[in-house]
């Protein structure tokens, strides 16, 4: 009896420090949940699903209304189409000529807004630069890619006009406003001074 005694006491006493383990770990994970708080990685995983969902609906919808703009602009621009399997003569030309009329008006049109996107585009870049010359930043230009062998060659070049025989020659200037008698004279007086033997 004393043996079934000392059991039951054992045996109770490791339920007691198992049942105390098991509210330590209770304390423990109610403990992480609280610190999660509201948004559990379920939770954010739900949301993500739902987000991109509505997200794509969105993407979706956006495309359609920009196709139904995009029929609707056409159908502005072209007009209905002119039924010209029954027409003579006369009504297609007044067809063609209407056409015509049409399309200088769009390009008119054209010109101008392609005018007005170049002229904004470059005040975006003038309020571009005057932004970066406020802040102290500039903008690094890019660079272009250079051949090294290229740039020797360069250098080869001037170094070979350097040396060039012609571009060491002395100009000597020929006297172009003298008259004749004054040449006659210098060179008999040359002669002259040779044939005497003077230097």
């Amino acid at each position: 009896m004393a043996d079934d005694e000392a059991k039951k006491a054992k045996q109770a006493e490791i339920d007691r420090k198992r049942a105390e383990v098991r509210k330590r770990m209770e304390e423990a994970s109610k403990a992480k949940k609280a610190k999660k708080g509201f948004m559990t990685p379920e939770r954010k995983k739900k949301l993500r699903l739902l987000l991109r969902k509505k997200a794509a609906e969105e993407l979706k919808k956006e495309q359609e209304r920009k196709a139904a703009e995009r029929r609707r602009i056409i159908e502005e621009r072209c007009g209905k189409p002119k039924n010209v399997d029954d027409a003579n003569e006369d009504a297609i030309m007044r067809i063609c000529k209407e056409h015509h009329a049409r399309i200088a008006k769009l390009e008119d049109q054209k010109f101008d807004l392609e005018y007005i996107v170049k002229r904004k585009d470059m005040e975006i870049s003038d309020l571009n630069s005057q932004v970066n010359d406020l802040r102290g930043k500039f903008v690094k230009p890019t660079l272009k890619k250079v051949s090294k062998y290229e740039n020797k060659f360069a250098k080869l070049q001037k170094k070979a006009a350097e040396f060039n025989f012609r571009n060491q020659l002395k100009v000597v200037k020929k006297k172009e406003f003298t008259l004749e008698e004054e040449d006659k004279e210098a060179k008999k007086a040359e002669k002259a001074d040779w044939a005497i033997g003077k230097k």
